[in-house]
């Protein structure tokens, strides 16, 4: 993992079982433990394709499911190895090849616009303060600027911004969403099913032409 992080300021990662499935981006200063799964790209292409509706679609339809909440669960081998990225933005593409690609300009700009979102929702600068770690390379600390400050930040978590879903919050998966269908040259208004369709053809397609090869 340190090999995959290196050279890399952030990385994505998502838990390996969440209520959401959701994507954040961690410092490549910090090494997690079993509980998530990292993906090692810092491009914001990756991340709003990983976040996408399509790709939760994915996730899900392959998933398994775990504790009492009987909450779905997240793995390499079934929910991202055989998803099929949009042709052209495949992880296995250095993102500065692709970066004049105005499909792949629309998913960065609507992804980091999410995130930016979120993170203003999970700290909101007025209660929070940024203090500099003592050992240079680190990310700053975020510290309540307050006590009250502190237990309101205590009730920002992603699961509770997703149990409220904000309207801000739908627009911008929406926005997401769009960018994405159009990287694969799908309509916006495909239902569940038809979604599911078109990506197992695809990841049959490819699969077929990886034998051939």
């Amino acid at each position: 993992m340190r090999q995959a992080l290196a050279g890399i300021p952030r990385y994505i990662a998502t838990p390996r079982v969440a209520k959401y499935r959701v994507f954040i981006w961690l410092n490549s200063t910090v090494l997690p433990d079993s509980r998530l799964y990292v993906i090692a790209r810092s491009d914001n292409v990756t991340f709003g394709i990983l976040q996408s509706h399509i790709h939760e679609l994915w996730a899900l339809a392959n998933a398994s499911w775990h504790g009492v909440g009987n909450d779905p669960t997240y793995n390499a081998a079934s929910c991202f190895e055989t998803f099929p990225f949009p042709t052209s933005l495949t992880p296995n593409i250095p993102a500065v090849d692709y970066e004049s690609d105005p499909r792949a300009q629309a998913i960065a700009q609507a992804a980091q616009r999410l995130n930016e979102l979120r993170e203003n929702w999970l700290n909101p600068p007025q209660w929070i303060k940024r203090v500099p770690e003592i050992v240079s390379g680190y990310p700053d600390r975020l510290l309540p600027v307050d006590d009250n400050a502190a237990a309101e930040l205590k009730k920002r978590t992603l699961t509770n911004l997703y149990n409220q879903r904000p309207t801000w919050l739908a627009n911008a998966h929406k926005d997401l969403d769009t960018a994405v269908a159009a990287a694969y040259g799908w309509p916006d208004d495909l239902s569940d099913d038809e979604v599911l369709q078109r990506l197992l053809a695809l990841n049959l397609e490819r699969a077929r032409q990886i034998k051939k090869e």
